[in-house]
């Protein structure tokens, strides 16, 4: 057991499910597909997997347990992917072995049909996956995997369409929930995203080639360049050299997952047309507007606090400063995990710098508050360290409700705002204020210059209004209950 690979700093953060990266039409895809992979390990760091297509030696996979950086680095590995054409994934499991994933349960997934071979990658969430599940199961599917993924396959496999795209289509018309899907045939590279557009997938173009990603700083170690967004309820299938784009199913309107905005994406990807570390400014100038407090100093929980914290800063005036430092080397346990260094918790990663704080009325950004632990326990070593003064502004609004749109969510009774209101969370926290900010400056910080339209909202904001814009049937059906309509 290695307890710091899942520290208690980690475990106090929601976690993005995973990330895909696509390529088609140059050398060596795999390497490439292994870079854009690596640019995405922030989106899952359990396993990661490549399926890549050669005309010679035909389809061939590698996959693996842990980072990147370690398991597709090396030429024996990637010898045995040869080929133009490769897809790859990066996991953090949502759905299936949470915490126990064995290694049939990493993508790509595999499938043999009579219209030849293919592999998917999925980014998301199925939310009728265990219903589906049954229904295939009982019409005879033998499943592989404890992978809400593989029913996509499964489906596939069913359809009585002759092309991968159109069985794509008919599997895709069945499911219910978030998926952004990059998949490979012998000669195409076939990307598409759920109508309601809630996981991001992005286009580029790399020499001759073409390439699909979770977010664009994938493209941008490859040295492609960002063409465009996939659109929501888009398919499109590239093949020598050309892609052609489909709608297979109705029109419906956008909700792209806002908390990408606030911290699931990495800071230097574009959303929307946006930089994300632009818009996390823009969060801490609306958070210091709506939430402001004298003080002596900001200071971001690292990293994830950083940009809304340099965006309150400049907008309250208050000098910004690194107040908690982060230990960059933190990973792989290095002893043995005895109690009393489990005990250490936090420490572990983060540590004050004391002679900054000490006396001093402090500002503490952080990107959101799930459990609370975390924050109770930065909170103590701040005061230990000698501050007179400590202030919490949260840069999204309070963590109310799980997503079940493939973010790692903990179960609403164990999430701090479902049982508690903005003061009883500050004095549980123990600090001097506490302050979130609210849905309509998050929605403003993202360029909705109005705010939330309520009617009609912009995003997917399910965690935070308890609104899911796709009913959870699956769990519904566990005893879910849904908020009541106003």
């Amino acid at each position: 057991m290695q307890p710091f690979l899942s520290h208690p700093f980690d475990d106090d953060k929601l976690k993005e499910e995973c990330g895909v990266f696509g390529v088609i039409g140059v050398a060596d895809a795999a390497n490439f597909t292994a870079l854009g992979m690596h640019a995405l390990q922030h989106r899952g760091q359990e396993a990661g997997g490549i399926v890549a297509y050669d005309p010679e030696t035909g389809f061939n996979s590698a996959r693996r347990f842990g980072y990147v950086r370690d398991n597709f680095t090396s030429r024996s590995v990637m010898d045995t992917l040869p080929g133009s054409l490769a897809i790859g994934h990066v996991r953090y499991s949502t759905a299936g072995s949470k915490g126990n994933t064995a290694i049939r349960d990493v993508q790509p997934f595999f499938g043999e049909f009579s219209a030849g071979g293919a592999a998917i990658a999925h980014n998301g969430n199925l939310t009728n996956a265990a219903a589906l599940r049954r229904e295939l199961i009982e019409r005879g599917s033998i499943f592989q995997s404890s992978s809400d993924s593989e029913c996509i396959i499964h489906l596939m496999a069913r359809s009585i369409q002759r092309s991968v795209p159109e069985r794509m289509k008919d599997a895709l018309r069945r499911v219910e929930g978030a998926f952004s899907v990059i998949a490979m045939t012998r000669t195409k590279l076939i990307g598409v995203r759920d109508p309601l557009g809630v996981r991001p997938l992005v286009l580029g173009k790399v020499g001759d080639g073409w390439a699909l990603s979770s977010e664009t700083c994938a493209l941008d170690i490859i040295g492609a360049e960002f063409v465009r967004e996939i659109e929501p309820g888009e398919m499109v299938v590239i093949e020598h050299g050309e892609v052609l784009s489909s709608r297979p199913f109705g029109p419906s309107k956008s909700r792209f997952c806002i908390f990408e905005h606030v911290y699931f994406s990495r800071p230097d990807s574009i959303l929307g047309g946006r930089s994300v570390y632009e818009t996390r400014c823009q969060i801490g100038v609306e958070l210091a507007r709506e939430a402001p407090v004298d003080a002596d100093l900001v200071c971001p929980v690292p990293d994830s606090g950083t940009p809304a914290a340099i965006g309150f800063s400049q907008e309250s005036g208050i000098p910004y400063a690194m107040g908690i430092i982060r230990n960059q080397y933190m990973g792989r346990t290095f002893i043995e995990p005895t109690e009393s260094i489990r005990n250490m918790g936090v420490r572990l990663k983060l540590n004050v710098n004391r002679a900054l704080i000490k006396g001093k009325r402090v500002i503490l950004v952080d990107d959101s508050v799930v459990r609370g632990t975390t924050s109770r326990k930065i909170k103590d070593m701040i005061i230990d360290a000698g501050a007179a003064e400590v202030h919490f502004r949260i840069a999204s609004p309070p963590t109310a409700w799980p997503c079940f749109y493939g973010v790692d969510t903990p179960d609403r009774d164990k999430l701090l705002a479902a049982r508690m209101s903005e003061e009883e969370m500050r004095e549980w926290i123990g600090v001097d204020s506490l302050k979130f900010i609210s849905l309509d400056g998050l929605y403003r910080a993202a360029g909705a210059a109005n705010g939330r339209d309520n009617a009609s909202p912009q995003y997917c904001d399910a965690c935070f209004s308890g609104e899911y814009p796709v009913a959870p049937a699956d769990q519904i059906e566990n005893g879910f209950r849904m908020k009541a309509a106003e």
